[in-house]
């Protein structure tokens, strides 16, 4: 029996249950254990209650202790501090990465008034909103789906920013009025994919979660998590990034694209490099965004 441990909220028993279908799939009997983070109980904004690690900490505790097998968390979540005790054993293929609005009466972010108010708590999401330029009010939110998604039908707000990943495992994708081109805002490093923890001495766990490993997944993500390391950013930032294997002229190749949000607006790279050197990649284009500061 492989005990998985997710968080408590919807999206992220919703993900731990496709995990836990998949190892199912595989021949391997899986018991889903429900456990509370920090980030679950506060609803204070993320930089005043640690930000890096505050949904993932209970996991890894729980993981080292051995109450239970693997954890699996959303990656943007994760630090990208290691943990010696612990390995990614698994990150299955991404589903789409991009953000996407929730606004009353349909709108999309171009046709919302001046003036309109925007409600999303992440600095990435508000930094490259403020630099389109379109006049719009941004305030901080935290919240479940639900939660949010219901700020907008109250009147609270009159659009919310969400990852569109997470609706489409909640089955929420028909109340989505615009899917945001990473031309206007790059997503969090990671956003999309599921990371699947155990302990790096768990041999017969880890064998049993390669099978659901994604290489390109894999690859892009250790990419853009390599840029937010070398930038000492945590998950907090107003880093956006986004890796994508695509084919180059010699094959396949990783193509990264970074926004750095700062006290002179946004500054975005992009570049390319190998797909077998995703961190070199992440790093390179991290250290040209800091000479460009």
């Amino acid at each position: 029996m492989i005990r998985l441990g997710t968080r408590r909220s919807a999206l992220a028993t919703a993900q731990a249950t496709m995990v836990a279908e998949a190892l199912r799939g595989h021949g391997h009997e899986v018991e889903l254990v429900l456990i509370t983070t920090t980030g679950d109980v506060n609803r204070a904004p993320l930089e005043q209650i640690g930000g890096t690690g505050v949904f993932v900490s209970a996991l890894r505790d729980a993981l080292v202790a051995n109450e239970i097998d693997i954890a699996v968390h959303s990656l943007k979540d994760l630090p990208t501090a290691p943990l010696e005790a612990l390995t990614v054993a698994g990150i299955p293929p991404r589903e789409d990465p991009r953000d996407v609005l929730v606004a009353r009466d349909g709108m999309t972010l171009g046709e919302l008034p001046t003036g309109a108010v925007i409600g999303t708590g992440a600095p990435r999401r508000q930094a490259q909103l403020e630099a389109l330029g379109l006049g719009l009010e941004l305030t901080g939110i935290r919240g479940n789906v639900d939660s949010r998604i219901a700020m907008v039908a109250d009147g609270k707000v009159d659009a919310v920013v969400l990852a569109r990943a997470g609706l489409a495992r909640l089955g929420r994708l028909d109340e989505v009025t615009e899917t945001i081109d990473p031309i206007q805002v790059l997503p969090a490093p990671g956003q999309g994919a599921l990371a699947i923890e155990c302990r790096a001495d768990d041999e017969a766990v880890i064998t049993a979660v390669a099978v659901l490993d994604d290489p390109a997944t894999r690859a892009a993500v250790q990419a853009e998590r390599q840029l937010l390391a070398t930038l000492e950013a945590g998950c907090t930032a107003p880093v956006g990034a986004l890796a994508e294997v695509v084919e180059g002229d010699d094959g396949p190749e990783l193509w990264l694209r970074a926004a750095l949000g700062g006290d002179n607006g946004v500054r975005r790279l992009s570049a390319y490099g190998p797909v077998d050197d995703p961190a070199g990649l992440g790093r390179s284009l991290a250290n040209e965004l800091l000479e460009r500061l």
